[in-house]
């Protein structure tokens, strides 16, 4: 499996940081070296639509569907959010593939309203892998799981006719969302379902509970993620795509 490298934007402004720093650090001073991120635990996931553009040498769309935390909300720069630094890092892992992350996240969207707009934003694409980051809403606002997974269960159906891949992304594990009631039945229903849909979990909830410590990851808000937050879901995400059947 590959191990991924902190995002190269991470690194340059690090390297830049340096050289401007470095005539006013006294001597055995550097500036702080670029973040890295834990070790990720291992997500299987079977991807055999990006696999066969890949070994075609097509040009690969992946498009990343969802709400605030796909947007990049709290994040320094959209340049920061998750499918960005996705994009930038399944780009330094394959420099020979022509590859393409499109942001369709929008705030405050729940399964509905992205079914809504499934045609015009994601399937109007032809991705070859779609990426769905959905329920962070739902938890946040007290949606029943039985609601919730039926609005899901018909945007899978209208995902899965395309013949892309796809990948349900769950909750991250903030302060304010693993404290509602409802969060982690909303995270097994999406399991679930992405079990009987027979399409793939990238699951948030497990790789940040892998992580030593959530708030270094964490925007002020306790809700969404910070750029290294953003930056090491994207990095642990490209690294199971790489490892993809």
């Amino acid at each position: 499996m590959l191990t991924l490298n902190a995002p190269r934007r991470s690194r340059l402004r690090a390297t830049l940081l340096a050289a401007f720093l470095a005539p006013f650090l006294t001597p055995g001073l550097s500036a702080a070296a670029a973040p890295t991120c834990p070790p990720s635990p291992r997500q299987t996931l079977h991807l055999p639509a990006l696999k066969a553009a890949l070994a075609a040498h097509r040009p690969i769309i992946i498009a990343a569907l969802g709400s605030s935390s796909t947007a990049g909300a709290m994040a320094s720069d959209p340049a920061d959010s998750y499918p960005a630094e996705l994009q930038d890092d399944l780009t330094a892992a394959l420099p020979g593939a022509e590859i393409s992350v499109i942001n369709r996240g929008i705030n405050g969207e729940d399964a509905k309203r992205e079914d809504q707009r499934m045609q015009s934003d994601i399937l109007s694409l032809r991705p070859q892998l779609i990426i769905w980051q959905v329920g962070a809403n739902a938890a946040a606002r007290g949606e029943p799981p039985q609601i919730f997974a039926r609005l899901v269960r018909i945007g899978l159906h209208r995902l899965k006719a395309s013949g892309a891949d796809i990948i349900l992304m769950d909750n991250q594990r903030s302060d304010k969302l693993r404290h509602q009631p409802d969060n982690a039945r909303i995270n097994q229903t999406l399991a679930q379902l992405a079990l009987e849909s027979h399409v793939n979990l990238f699951s948030r909830d497990h790789l940040m509970r892998s992580w030593p410590h959530l708030h270094p990851f964490l925007a002020p808000d306790h809700m969404h993620l910070n750029d290294q937050g953003y930056a090491c879901t994207a990095q642990a995400l490209a690294t199971a795509i790489q490892a993809a059947s």
